[in-house]
Order: C-alpha cells, then sequence, then structure tokens
C-alpha cells in the first residue's frame, strides 16, 4: 500500500481486510485531501436523488465514511440518518460531524446487524465501485428497507458492466419495482486527473 491512499489504491482493492486497511489510512484526509481537491461530487446525486424521490428517514446510509451523504441529505432538511461503513476510522470522522442518529461498522458483505424492514429507505454513494462490493450486497439492502422505501445508490458505469448488475436486477425483479437509471459525472467540471471524466449510474429502486 502507498503511503498517501489514492483512488487508484481504492480501484485495486481485492478484500474487506484491504479495504479497512487503505481507508484506515485515508480517513483524516478524505474531505480534504480527495472530496474537495478532486471535486468529487456523487454524495450530492445521490441525496439530490433521494430527496427527489420523497424519501424521508429512517434511512441508512451503506458506506458512509466520513459523512459526505448525511452531510448533502442534512442540508436537503432530511433528518433521522443511520450510518454504517467497513471502516472505523472513517466512521469516527463522521461522527464528529453529528449528522448520523446513529453509526456502526459492519461489512455489508457478511450481513448488516438491522432487523427486516427497518428503514424507510436507503443510500449509498462510492460503495458499489470497483474494488468494493458488487451486486449482491443489494441482498442486504433490499432486506433492511420497508417495502415501497426509497434505495438510492450509485454506481461506477465499468463496475456496473463489469460485475452484472444488470443481470442482477433483471432476476430479482420480483423483490424490485420502479428502477430509475441517470448517469452523472463523478466529479465536477474543474476536476484535473487521470479519472476525472469518470461516470457513474444513480440508481433508485424500491422494494415491492
Amino acid at each position: 500500500m502507498a503511503d498517501d491512499p489514492d483512488l487508484e489504491g481504492a480501484y485495486a482493492l481485492n478484500s474487506p481486510e484491504a479495504v479497512q486497511r487503505l481507508y484506515a489510512d485515508w480517513a483524516a484526509t478524505y474531505d480534504n485531501g480527495f472530496a474537495s481537491t478532486h471535486g468529487y461530487q456523487l454524495h450530492d446525486h445521490v441525496a439530490e436523488a433521494f430527496h427527489a424521490a420523497e424519501g424521508s428517514g429512517p434511512v441508512l446510509d451503506i458506506g458512509a465514511g466520513t459523512g459526505l451523504v448525511a452531510e448533502a441529505l442534512s442540508a436537503r432538511g432530511i433528518s433521522g440518518i443511520d450510518g454504517t461503513d467497513i471502516s472505523a476510522e472513517m466512521l469516527a470522522v463522521a461522527r464528529a460531524k453529528g449528522v448520523y442518529a446513529h453509526l456502526f461498522q459492519s461489512d455489508i458483505l457478511a450481513g448488516l446487524p438491522t432487523p427486516d424492514n427497518h428503514y424507510s429507505g436507503a443510500v449509498s454513494a462510492g460503495t458499489f465501485t470497483l474494488g468494493h462490493v458488487g451486486p449482491q450486497a443489494l441482498n442486504e439492502v433490499l432486506r433492511v428497507t420497508k417495502p415501497g422505501g426509497p434505495i438510492v445508490i450509485s454506481v461506477n458505469t465499468q463496475h456496473w458492466e463489469a460485475a452484472g448488475f444488470e443481470a442482477f436486477l433483471d432476476s430479482h425483479r420480483n423483490r424490485i419495482r420502479h428502477i430509475q437509471m441517470r448517469q452523472v459525472p463523478i466529479y465536477g467540471p474543474g476536476a484535473e486527473h487521470e479519472h476525472a471524466a469518470d461516470k457513474a449510474l444513480i440508481v433508485t429502486l424500491r422494494p415491492s
């Protein structure tokens, strides 16, 4: 692992343990050293889509990281936000912002310590991407969200194709309704780095 975590290192991750190591090192500088510097804006796209879907709390932020999505939700008047992440260090940064009702560490691939149909909605920005989690993690998101509650996630477009998200959604039509998708830039117009032109899909769906 490089001394300074970066996007290339994140995209190259291949295990939950590697994810934890990288984000433990990245937590303190993630907001200012990455998000602001690179013009990262997925959290705003996700929050805006959740707001447009008339989402409300209690809402679960999956892969909460340092709390960027929760800040964007709060700015739109949405409260009752819980968050979970595999990185305790990232959650510590999020906790200090005071925008979450509850935070807990978990690995979504191993299952969430959450009852069925517990949340009125769910959001996730930057978790369904290269080196992180694939479409199978949506099983847990669907499980913990109430029927009809909006789920809004971002999926890196390269990851969407490589990991088989479309096939997963097609095979789970009995559990999912009202799927909407739109493509957005991950970074703002002033970004100048190798991945500045990368795109993501903002996917909105509702459990049946």
